[in-house]
C-alpha cells in the first residue's frame, strides 16, 4: 500500500492525478503505476487500469487470478469493472471515494447512473441495429477455437 501511495504522491509532483496502484502476485510486485489521464490525454489512464495493463503484459495473460491490487483510493466504477474483468482476487485501498470527492474527484454520479434505468440516465443510451449486431455473437458461438474470458 505504501508503494501505491508513493506512486500517487510522485504522480502529483509530475503533473498527473493523485492516484497510484500496485498489483502483487505471490508476494512480489508485478506492476506499479500512477494516474496519467492528463499526461497521456487518455481518460481511461487511471492508476488501476494502467497497472492492470502493465501486469498483463508482464505476465503474458489477461487473467490476473492469484493477484491482489493495492490502490491509493477506492476504485471508481471503471476501475472496479476492470479489476473484476481481470480476475484480481482482492482489493486493498487507502482513501475512500468520499475522500476523493472532497478533493474534487466525484465518481458517485457514475455509481448513481449505473443504478438508474437506461431511460433516466443523463447520457442517452440508444440501441441500434441489434439484429445485425447479433451476427457477431453467432460467429463467436460457432467458433470452436475461441478463448473464453
Amino acid at each position: 500500500m505504501r508503494e501505491a501511495i508513493r506512486l500517487a504522491n510522485e504522480s502529483v509532483e509530475r503533473g498527473g492525478g493523485p492516484f497510484g496502484a500496485v498489483i502483487v502476485k505471490e508476494g512480489e510486485i508485478v506492476a506499479g503505476c500512477s494516474n496519467s489521464v492528463t499526461l497521456d490525454n487518455d481518460p481511461t489512464a487511471h492508476a488501476e487500469v494502467n497497472a492492470i495493463r502493465e501486469a498483463c503484459r508482464k505476465l503474458g495473460t489477461f487473467d490476473l487470478s492469484g493477484c491482489r491490487i493495492y490502490t491509493s483510493c477506492e476504485p471508481c466504477p471503471m476501475c472496479l469493472g476492470a479489476i473484476y474483468w481481470a480476475g484480481i482476487d482482492r482489493i486493498y485501498y487507502g482513501n475512500t471515494r468520499r475522500d476523493a470527492a472532497e478533493a474534487d474527484f466525484a465518481d458517485d454520479f457514475i455509481y448513481e447512473e449505473l443504478s438508474s434505468p437506461l431511460e433516466q440516465r443523463r447520457l442517452p443510451i440508444v440501441s441500434m441495429l441489434r439484429d445485425e449486431a447479433l451476427h457477431s455473437f453467432v460467429l463467436w458461438k460457432g467458433k470452436g477455437d475461441r478463448v473464453a474470458y
